[in-house]
């Protein structure tokens, strides 16, 4: 009496019990990857790839020594 016939997982019963543990688990790692994204995105500061400004060109040359204060504020102006 313990041992039904047809109480196990035989013909299609496995399959929409894999899909959803594969979808499951594929949410799982996609909501984490995007929280781990989202969390290290850089704050403040120019965006990859943007150019910098004629001004702090012209500040990153005064800071290196090419250029002396009476060109860096002739310049500036």
């Amino acid at each position: 009496m313990m041992f039904w016939p047809d109480h196990d997982l035989t013909g299609w019963g496995w399959g929409p019990m894999v899909i959803s543990m594969a979808l499951f688990w594929a949410l799982l790692i996609g909501g984490g990857v995007l929280l781990l994204r989202a969390l290290n995105r850089p704050s403040g500061g120019p965006a990859p790839g943007a150019r910098p400004s004629p001004q702090q060109l012209l500040a990153e040359r005064f800071a290196r020594g090419e250029i002396v204060v009476e060109e860096y504020r002739g310049r500036l102006a």
